[in-house]
């Protein structure tokens, strides 16, 4: 099934259709402010095992990131941070970009990394931010790209053709038109520290 929303007003009923689904243990493909992202309720380890399996990757490997309404829900989820970074956080969220974080003990050990770190997003794009509001929870989310192939861009960006590709093995495509083909930008502040790790869409400037 695809669901058609516009980003600068996404359909309210059709948004807590989508929520409800996802806290019934539902996949579905969604846009954020950067590329088109598979995405589940954080509470269904057995949704979150399923994308895995669609990215071609085991659960231990898998590199995922939590989708947050806002920073409040973002710090229910990471050890106390610096002011340093948490004025960061600030100034960029929300936004495109992906800071790998100090997860506590509210994140299940299998979405963390190896070093208990977690990528935390915000997203500036209204669908994404109405989907997780509503939902009550973070998701997890990680990009409709598979790590073993490069995909045309075209099957990154058009949601028409996410559906033809992967519609029969997710429960939901949600079309917010044509996405991004940049990533996010990636900034580790684990341990306080702050280090840029990859350069996507986000702009920052970060002093050495």
């Amino acid at each position: 099934m695809i669901v058609k929303l516009y980003n600068d007003s996404p359909n309210a009923r059709e948004v807590n259709k989508i929520a409800d689904l996802l806290n019934q243990g539902g996949i579905i493909v969604m846009p954020t402010d950067t590329l088109y992202a598979f995405a589940c309720s954080m509470q269904f380890k057995k949704s979150v095992e399923t994308i895995a399996q669609l990215k071609g990757f085991s659960l231990k490997k898998a590199k995922y990131s939590m989708l947050c309404a806002d920073v409040s829900q973002l710090s229910e989820y990471v050890r106390p941070m610096s002011k340093e970074v948490f004025s960061l956080l600030k100034e960029c969220l929300p936004g495109p970009y992906t800071f790998i974080m100090d997860a506590n003990n509210e994140v299940p050990r299998n979405y963390q990394n190896a070093n208990k770190t977690i990528g935390m997003r915000v997203p500036s794009n209204s669908i994404a931010h109405a989907i997780v509001e509503a939902a009550g929870c973070p998701l997890i989310v990680t990009s409709v790209r598979k790590e073993d192939e490069e995909m045309e861009v075209e099957y990154l960006t058009d949601p028409e053709l996410i559906h033809e590709t992967f519609g029969r093995r997710v429960d939901l495509v949600v079309d917010g038109g044509i996405g991004e083909d940049i990533p996010s930008t990636v900034v580790d502040v684990s341990n306080d520290n702050i280090e840029l790790i990859r350069q996507g869409k986000g702009e920052i400037d970060i002093e050495d």
